[in-house]
C-alpha cells in the first residue's frame, strides 16, 4: 500500500493483527523460511495429539465440544510460552517452533501458569498454595491472555516480595511463617510494625502483645521526643523497595501513636482501624490482666456516680446509652429503652426545638466511670457527626430515615 513521503504521527493507521501469537509466529516463520516442511508436518502430526491429552485431562477426549476447547487452550499455551520466553519476538518465536516440539512449547505454557498459580495470591499468611484447585484454575488461566498473565505475575511477585520482607523482619524475633500462619497475620502489618520496633525498643528481642507495645508507646510518651524511623541497614536489596513503599504510612501512624492528647485503649483495641494495619501478638490472658489493672487505677478515682447508675439501670450497651445521651439532649424523659411512639415524638421534639449535645457530654464528664468517659465522649461525638442531619431533616417528613437510624443505632423495642 503505498505511504504519503512525511505521514503525520497523529494521522497514521495501524492494522490490529488478533490471531494468537503461535499464529503469527508460524505464518512469519513460513513466510521467512525459518520453518521447513519437514517441521510443518511435524506441527501438524503433534497438534491433534496434543488436543486429545488436553481434552482428557479437563473433560472428555470424546466430546467435539471438549475437542474444540482443547484447540483453543493448546494453541494459548503455546502463544503464552512463545511471547513470554521470546520477549513478543516473532523471529525469535519463529525459531523456536522450528528447533522444539509443538507439544514441548505447550508444555511450556503449562508449566508457566502452574507456576502462577502456586504463587501466594494473598499477603495473608495461608494462602500461598491452591494446589486442590490447581486443575480447575488451570482450565481457567489456560485461556487467559498473555497481558492477563503478565499483569497476574507481577501483583503475585510483590505479594511474594511482601511475604519474604515480613518473614526477614521476624527472624530476629524467633516467629516463622507458621507462627503468622496461625496467628493470622498479612505481611503487610508484620512489616508496618517490623518498621516500629526498633524504633520503640532498640533492645527488644521479642514480638509484643497490646498491653507491651502499649508500654513502649507510653514510654515515648513520657520522654516527648520521637524516634527516628528507618530502612533496616541489612535488608536485603530486593526487599527495600517494598518495605520502603509501607514507610510513609507507618511514620504518619506513629505521630498518632506518640500524640498525647489521643488515648491508647481505643487504638489498640482489637476491632480498631488503627489495630488492624499492625501485627501484635495475641495474649488474651496478658490483655485481661491488663485491661483490669487500668479498672483499678481508674476506678477508685472517678467511680460512676449514682445518678449514672440510676439512669443508666446497669445497662453500658452502646444502644442504650446513646438512647439516654439523645433523650438528655433533646431535654426528653431519660430513657434507656424507647417504644416506637417514644422514639417519633422524640424526633418530633428534636426538630421543633433542636439539640443542646454539650448536656449529654456535661451528663458523661460527671457522672460516667473514669475508666470509660473518652470512649463515650467519643462514642456521642460519632453518633452525633452520623446522625443529627437525619433527626433534624425537615425534608423527612413521615420521620421514616430518622425512626429507621434510631432503630439501628439506639434501642428501640419492636
Amino acid at each position: 500500500m503505498p505511504t504519503s513521503p512525511s505521514p503525520r504521527p497523529s494521522s497514521a493507521l495501524s492494522l490490529h493483527d488478533g490471531r494468537p501469537f503461535f499464529e503469527k509466529a508460524l505464518a512469519y516463520g513460513l513466510q521467512h523460511g525459518l520453518i521447513d516442511a519437514a517441521r510443518l508436518d511435524a506441527l501438524n502430526n503433534e497438534a491433534p495429539k496434543g488436543m486429545v491429552q488436553i481434552a482428557r485431562h479437563f473433560g472428555s477426549e470424546y466430546l467435539r465440544p471438549e475437542l474444540e476447547k482443547a484447540r483453543e487452550r493448546i494453541v494459548n499455551l503455546v502463544s503464552l510460552y512463545l511471547e513470554e520466553s521470546c520477549g513478543g519476538d516473532l523471529h525469535k518465536a519463529a525459531q523456536s517452533l522450528q528447533e522444539h516440539s509443538f507439544l514441548s512449547r505447550s508444555k511450556g505454557g503449562s508449566d508457566m501458569l502452574k507456576r502462577l498459580i502456586a504463587m501466594p495470591e494473598s499477603s495473608h499468611f495461608g494462602m500461598s498454595g491452591v494446589a486442590d484447585a490447581q486443575t480447575a484454575l488451570l482450565a481457567q488461566w489456560s485461556l487467559r491472555s498473555h497481558a492477563e498473565y503478565q499483569a497476574e505475575l507481577a501483583r503475585r511477585s510483590a505479594i511474594g516480595q511482601a511475604i519474604e520482607a515480613a518473614l526477614w523482619l521476624v527472624r530476629p524475633f524467633a516467629l516463622d511463617a507458621g507462627d503468622l500462619e496461625e496467628a493470622g497475620a498479612d505481611a503487610e502489618s508484620v512489616i508496618r510494625t517490623g518498621l516500629l520496633l526498633p524504633a520503640l525498643a532498640p533492645q527488644g528481642t521479642e514480638w509484643p502483645n497490646a498491653p507491651a507495645f502499649e508500654k513502649m508507646v507510653l514510654a515515648w510518651r513520657k520522654k516527648k521526643a520521637a524516634p527516628t524511623l528507618s530502612l533496616p541497614a541489612a535488608l536485603p536489596e530486593p526487599l527495600r523497595d517494598t518495605v520502603q513503599s509501607l514507610l510513609p504510612g507507618v511514620q504518619t501512624d506513629l505521630a498518632r501513636l506518640l500524640d498525647a492528647s489521643q488515648p491508647m485503649r481505643p487504638l489498640l483495641r482489637a476491632t480498631s482501624a488503627f489495630r488492624g494495619r499492625y501485627f501484635l501478638l495475641e495474649d488474651p490472658l496478658a490483655e485481661i490482666d491488663h485491661y483490669h489493672h487500668a479498672l483499678e487505677e481508674d476506678a477508685p478515682a472517678q467511680p460512676p456516680s449514682r445518678t449514672w447508675l440510676r439512669l443508666t439501670q446497669d445497662h453500658d450497651d452502646e444502644p442504650s446509652l446513646l438512647t439516654l445521651f439523645l433523650c438528655l439532649a433533646a431535654g426528653a424523659p431519660r430513657k434507656t429503652l424507647l417504644t416506637e411512639k417514644t422514639a417519633a415524638s422524640l424526633v418530633r421534639k428534636i426538630r421543633r426545638t433542636g439539640l443542646q449535645p454539650e448536656l449529654a457530654t456535661a451528663f458523661i464528664d460527671s457522672h460516667a466511670p473514669g475508666a470509660y468517659r473518652d470512649d463515650y465522649r467519643r462514642m456521642w461525638h460519632s453518633f452525633l457527626q452520623e446522625s443529627e442531619r437525619t433527626l433534624r431533616s425537615d425534608l423527612d417528613y413521615q420521620l421514616r430515615d430518622a425512626l429507621a437510624l434510631l432503630r439501628r443505632e439506639c434501642n428501640v423495642a419492636a
